[in-house]
């Protein structure tokens, strides 16, 4: 979540709910985040002196703005030229299935429908991101900036569409089961 905040930080100076509206914009695939995860990662970040705050008033609102500071740009520099890490594959919804045997065979299909349903409409949002993206003209100094982000965003709606099919052909090897 740090390097998350530190990147959007690099990018632009946002509230805390300006982090999180953007991170749910499409990033809720790399990360999952809440409200109290971001904020233990300001409390992080302000106290090691990666970030800092403004505070003003708009609307007679009280707003912090954050905003990323010279070891905080160091910090996000040296992990984001560092090499990728392996990470395991991580898939709750995996377990689920692997113990689905021993569920209520009337609820499974609705169960899987359910789920089907869900990342269908996550696909969806996904494609209408990258399709938004690629209409939007670019500057030669936001290019490579853009590039990524939107390959980042193709990767999660290449992902929904291969976890769809996979759910799809798992309801019908059921149905051909039982």
């Amino acid at each position: 979540m740090d390097n998350i905040i530190l990147g959007l930080l690099l990018l632009e100076s946002r509230t805390i709910y300006q982090l999180r509206a953007r991170i749910s914009e499409g990033m809720d695939l790399m990360y999952s985040s809440s409200m109290g995860s971001i904020q233990a990662a300001i409390k992080k970040l302000l106290k090691h002196g990666d970030i800092r705050y403004e505070e003003s008033v708009e609307n007679g609102k009280y707003k912090k703005i954050y905003s990323i500071t010279d070891t905080g740009k160091r910090c996000f520099f040296e992990w984001v030229n560092s090499p990728f890490e392996t990470q395991s594959a991580k898939n709750p919804e995996l377990v689920k299935v692997y113990f689905m045997g021993l569920s209520d065979k009337a609820t499974r299909k609705i169960n899987l429908e359910k789920y089907l349903s869900h990342l269908t409409e996550r696909y969806h949002m996904l494609d209408a991101i990258c399709k938004e993206a690629d209409r939007i003209e670019v500057s030669e100094e936001s290019r490579d900036i853009v590039f990524y982000q939107l390959a980042a965003a193709r990767y999660g709606r290449d992902f929904m569409k291969f976890n769809i099919e996979w759910y799809k052909k798992l309801i019908t090897e059921s149905e051909d089961e039982g």
